[in-house]
């Protein structure tokens, strides 16, 4: 199981490029960002460039919406080869409030609309050209990427549905905001059913961390942090499948001891990789990410694009 580490880039660029350089000279796997209303990751990573040699790059996630699925193959094929083939493409449909709210656009339903979306991204991003003509998403032709090989893709999904769909059409899944036993039970059998006799999918889970002697005012600050959130229609029917009441209910916390024990149960139950987002207050935070730096030196680096 790798480990990977994630970031919410909120300073200034070049602290957030070197924040990648410090990850991979710590031994993280991969180095995760997502869309957070700041930097665009997919341009993050082309402005990293040939920095950084000894780590993957991936997003999770960059959203369907606004973006014309031909428009995100060719963003992703370029990060592709600026980054000497080093990247995963993490995607997501969003989420009804943020797609209405912030891009002012029409939500589709959003297993059908991911659907046709993969129809497009997926065999673009092999360098094939598509006709598509969907309910929602048309799209005719390719992207031109000579000498780039196809980046990685996986489909953020929390529900059996799109948890299907994601071993069905992609390299495999991306959930956070989940528990070992969640991951073994649903998951991980989920998703590998789908994806029997096609590939070996992927399964990557992300883990709100903190390593930390106080762990009920940690919990406290992540309830607060991540109250919006959880009110999210995907989250609130992840957590209430789980039977939780927030975030802070999966939250991954104690000292060293307790931390690695429960990252050892998420490996046990079929997670391929997990993406950290240390929580907390900042030593904490700095004590979270020195831990999974350490596990992460115990694992090899992946091949680039596993």
């Amino acid at each position: 199981m790798q480990i990977g580490l994630s970031s919410y880039g909120t300073g200034p660029l070049p602290d957030l490029l070197n924040e990648i350089e410090d990850a991979a000279a710590r031994g993280f796997s991969r180095f995760w960002l997502g869309e957070h209303g700041g930097w665009d990751p997919l341009t993050v990573f082309a402005a990293l460039g040939d920095r950084a040699p000894g780590i993957e790059v991936a997003t999770s996630v960059v959203g369907m919406y606004p973006r014309h699925p031909l428009a995100l193959a060719a963003q992703a094929l370029t990060t592709q080869a600026a980054t000497a083939g080093r990247l995963t493409v993490g995607v997501g449909p969003s989420h009804a409030p943020v797609v209405r709210g912030r891009y002012g656009l029409d939500w589709h339903p959003p297993l059908r609309h991911t659907r046709e979306v993969l129809d497009v991204l997926v065999p673009v991003l092999r360098g094939e050209e598509v006709q598509v003509d969907g309910a929602g998403v048309s799209a005719a032709g390719g992207v031109a990427a000579p000498g780039t090989t196809p980046p990685p893709l996986l489909l953020a999904a929390n529900g059996p549905r799109m948890l299907a769909l994601a071993g069905e059409l992609t390299d495999g899944a991306l959930t956070m905001w989940v528990t070992p036993r969640f991951l073994d039970e649903v998951v991980v059998p989920t998703v590998t059913t789908s994806a029997a006799g096609r590939v070996v999918p992927r399964i990557a889970v992300g883990l709100l961390a903190a390593v930390t002697s106080d762990v009920a005012a940690t919990r406290a600050s992540v309830a607060e942090t991540f109250r919006q959130a959880a009110t999210l229609p995907t989250f609130r029917a992840l957590l209430d499948r789980q039977g939780f009441g927030g975030p802070e209910d999966t939250l991954v916390v104690g000292d060293e001891t307790v931390v690695e024990r429960t990252v050892a149960r998420f490996a046990e139950a079929g997670a391929t990789e997990l993406i950290i987002f240390p929580v907390g207050l900042p030593e904490d935070r700095e004590r979270t990410v020195a831990l999974f730096a350490d596990l992460a030196k115990r694992t090899p680096r992946p091949e680039p694009g596993r």
